[in-house]
């Protein structure tokens, strides 16, 4: 069984269309998608369309739950930066009545069942939403989290860091961010996890898409500058 696996695509159609384009999904049994698919990068409805006409099955990030507050009439504190407040709430105003509907359907984690393992899908860990893991992360934290999920295979976004690591008999993976990569390297990250009978196989990819086309976008909405010098730089400069 083999799996496409996206994460933060933060509203970036081209980059996710270039990962479609190396990575087909017609080549794959199911998709799996991690959360914050929405804001900062100017395409929601794409991206949204995206995930519904392929039936990915997708969970809520942080800036996904953020947008939500926003359409059931409710506000945030954080983030408080008015340049970055804006990307939210464009993105409300932006999304179409389908994918409004859909954004408010999803959930903040799901497990299921694929080829025979329990697989958890969560935004930043099994324990909480908002949680941060990095290859780095101590391998006592792992240990906890496997004990606490009883999964076979947890597949986690949030940190838009890739890695995988085996604990205590449990997988964890990353694939990293698909639209918004922080490591100076701005090409989109995902992977491919193959589940074999007695193995898994898994595969992190880079892939180029062009960047130019969100910066474009993102100067005819007159939105933020810093966000075009983020996408060009693959940085997180504010």
């Amino acid at each position: 069984m083999k799996i496409l696996l996206l994460s933060d695509i933060h509203g970036n159609y081209p980059a996710l269309t270039a990962v479609a384009k190396k990575l087909p999904p017609k080549n794959f049994d199911c998709i799996i998608n991690c959360g914050d698919s929405t804001v900062y990068a100017p395409f929601p409805n794409q991206v949204l369309n995206w995930l519904r006409e392929n039936e990915v099955i997708s969970i809520l990030g942080n800036t996904d739950r953020k947008v939500i507050k926003l359409l059931k009439g409710k506000s945030f504190k954080k983030p408080s930066k008015p340049e970055k407040r804006i990307m939210y709430t464009r993105t409300k105003e932006d999304l179409n009545r389908a994918n409004k509907k859909y954004l408010l359907q999803l959930s903040k984690k799901k497990i299921v069942h694929l080829h025979k393992r329990k697989v958890g899908i969560f935004h930043g860990s099994p324990e909480h939403a908002n949680e941060f893991l990095f290859p780095t992360t101590p391998i006592s934290r792992f240990r906890e989290l496997a004990a606490c999920c009883e999964c076979n295979i947890v597949i986690t976004g949030h940190s838009h860091t890739p890695y995988h690591k085996r604990t205590a008999g449990v997988d964890f993976i990353n694939p990293g961010s698909t639209g918004r990569m922080f490591d100076g390297d701005p090409r989109a990250s995902c992977a491919v996890l193959t589940l074999k009978k007695k193995c898994i196989k898994l595969r992190h990819y880079r892939i180029s898409y062009c960047i130019d086309d969100v910066v474009r976008e993102l100067a005819r909405q007159q939105l933020p500058p810093i966000y075009a010098r983020m996408y060009k730089k693959g940085r997180k400069l504010n």
